[in-house]
């Protein structure tokens, strides 16, 4: 099982650099959804739930919203939940606006999550409630991490690599490194570190996780690495 907040970041992300080679091995991941056994028809029960849920399953309806393969409006399945069911879209949108990766701890989200239905609250104190079947079901996952049986020694073979690469793997790589290396993602690490292409790092650390879906995020890191490899392709002197 993934857990974000279960060994503090710098030193993850130094036992990372100590185990990478100068190839990069692409690996993928695979989610086993078990239900708790909980589920939320409004939002006091919705509020109720949160405040006493696994961490596992916040990490799950928060951070994993992604890794789902959808794309709405929404960054989190409870704002989904509140948008689309409940049609309270301002508590949807204020749901949407918690990062949990702005967090140190997964109990801060919790925290952040509860205020935020609480407010809520305050102004409509008679919210809606779910349609039978429809409720707000509490689940967690077990995550299995296994190699993608991918290698790139170099740019050029992670362009290729990157361009096909399962979705599992862009998540694993992308966002739940960032659980694991305390707010960094393994593709610019490895640039960075293994490379020395600071700028390109730079250019896919900059890439904002809750704006674009899981493809979008593909074709914005392969357009910087293809732009960097031409760069070294012409100061190589070599015609693209």
């Amino acid at each position: 099982m993934s857990f974000p907040f279960s060994a503090d970041g710098q030193a993850s992300r130094r036992e990372n650099r100590k185990n990478m080679s100068k190839s990069f091995e692409f690996k993928q991941c695979v989610t086993i959804l078990k239900s708790t056994g909980k589920k939320a028809g409004s939002l006091r029960e919705l509020r109720d739930v949160i405040s006493s849920i696994s961490a596992e399953s916040l990490i799950h309806h928060t951070y994993q919203y992604y890794l789902k393969g959808m794309i709405h409006e929404y960054t989190n399945d409870f704002a989904q939940w509140a948008g689309e069911s409940l049609e309270e879209r301002a508590l949807a949108e204020r749901l949407s606006n918690i990062d949990p990766y702005d967090f140190s701890a997964v109990e801060d989200i919790r925290k952040a999550l509860v205020s935020a239905v609480d407010e809520h609250l305050e102004g409509f104190p008679e919210p809606r409630i779910a349609m039978p079947g429809d409720e707000f079901f509490f689940n967690e996952t077990v995550t299995i991490v296994f190699p993608a049986g991918m290698r790139a020694r170099n740019l050029a073979e992670f362009l290729m690599a990157v361009k096909y690469a399962d979705g599992s793997s862009l998540y694993y790589h992308f966002f739940d490194a960032r659980q694991r290396l305390g707010g960094f993602d393994d593709f610019s690490i490895w640039f960075d570190e293994a490379l020395g292409k600071n700028v390109l790092a730079k250019r896919v650390r900059l890439i904002d996780p809750f704006m674009h879906s899981l493809e979008g995020i593909r074709e914005r890191i392969a357009a910087a690495v293809d732009d960097e490899v031409r760069q070294d392709m012409e100061a190589a002197g070599v015609s693209p």
